[in-house]
């Protein structure tokens, strides 16, 4: 079968190509699945260049979420079907034409939802609620995020929104403003404005900002902070501008903010099941129903790996990349 490997380390652009390499075959408690759709996550690039916390050895595979059809069952797998439609989040090697996973990590996809949705079910619209849920916000209440027209961003507002939860978006750029309005999503604010924190208060007025998710970095996570209540919390999620936060200490001390990480790798397999079983029932629910929204900006096949790593990182991008093997 055809799949994206690489042999070092390195530029996704340079160091991933299509080769073949044998076919998979389940073992007990296994599932061979045939890939539909794949996404490009940041992660997956990350990992490609080294710089992500999980390293592969040498050469690797590559991608880690998919839809899919289950082709075989390996032994002891019950509860699904061959030519049933799957999806999974963290199964290594999904950037090919068959993957093996583990029928456990298997979620049935509901016909409801098209395979384009479907191939991002896990990994960010998950993360996205997961996130929101950590945050232990009541209905009324008010947070604030960077990043907010990232794909992170445009599912905690959605997911926050369906919730009665407010949310202050932040962005880099006046643009970015438009972009959110134009899917539904308001109450955003641009720093590039240097009246951007009046804008806020117009926008928030006296209510009290109890938690922050900080996905940038630098600066624009001391700008989180400084718009954060007594007692609030910090929650950092990415670090797409700099790996150092730069957080005013007098904010933190005369505030008492707390800051947190927040790491899907670590939160998932700490969750209950009634927890996942609950939260992934909120996302079909919305993906259903039309209130949750997954755009996707271009399909590549996996030979365009190249054009995909860039179109991943092109600026103003309004939607997932998408591999189709």
């Amino acid at each position: 079968m055809r799949a994206l490997v690489q042999q070092k380390f390195g530029d996704p652009a340079e160091v991933l190509e299509v080769q073949e390499v044998p076919s998979p075959q389940p073992g007990p408690g296994e599932v061979l699945v045939r890939v539909l759709l794949s996404p490009v996550h940041n992660h997956d690039l990350w990992t490609a260049r080294g710089t992500y916390g999980f390293k592969p050895e040498m050469p690797a595979r590559s991608g880690t979420e998919f839809v899919g059809v289950v082709e075989t069952l390996g032994e002891g797998v019950d509860g699904l079907a061959v030519g049933q439609r799957v999806a999974s989040g963290g199964t290594f090697g999904a950037w090919a034409e068959f993957v093996v996973a583990t029928a456990q990590t298997l979620i049935p996809v509901p016909d409801a939802i098209g395979d384009e949705a479907a191939s991002q079910l896990v990994s960010m619209p998950f993360s996205a609620i997961a996130l929101l849920d950590s945050l232990e916000l009541a209905e009324g209440d008010w947070f604030v995020q960077n990043a907010a027209n990232g794909a992170v961003g445009r599912l905690v507002a959605q997911l926050a929104a369906a919730r009665g939860v407010h949310v202050l978006g932040l962005v880099r750029r006046a643009d970015g403003v438009a972009e959110l309005r134009a899917q539904g999503i308001g109450d955003v604010v641009a720093t590039d404005d240097d009246g951007w924190r009046d804008r806020v208060r117009e926008i928030v007025g006296d209510a009290p900002i109890r938690a922050g998710v900080d996905s940038v970095g630098g600066a624009a996570a001391g700008d989180v902070v400084s718009l954060l209540a007594e007692g609030g919390r910090l929650v950092v999620f990415g670090a797409m501008a700099s790996p150092t936060l730069e957080i005013s200490s007098g904010d933190v001390i005369f505030k008492q903010v707390t800051v947190t990480g927040f790491w899907g790798s670590k939160v998932f397999p700490a969750m209950a099941a009634g927890k996942r079983a609950s939260l992934l029932g909120e996302l079909v629910t919305g993906i259903a129903s039309g209130a949750l929204t997954l755009p996707v900006e271009h399909v590549y096949s996996l030979e365009q790996i190249a054009e995909a790593a860039r179109g991943n990182a092109a600026p103003g991008r309004r939607g997932k990349i998408l591999l189709r093997p």
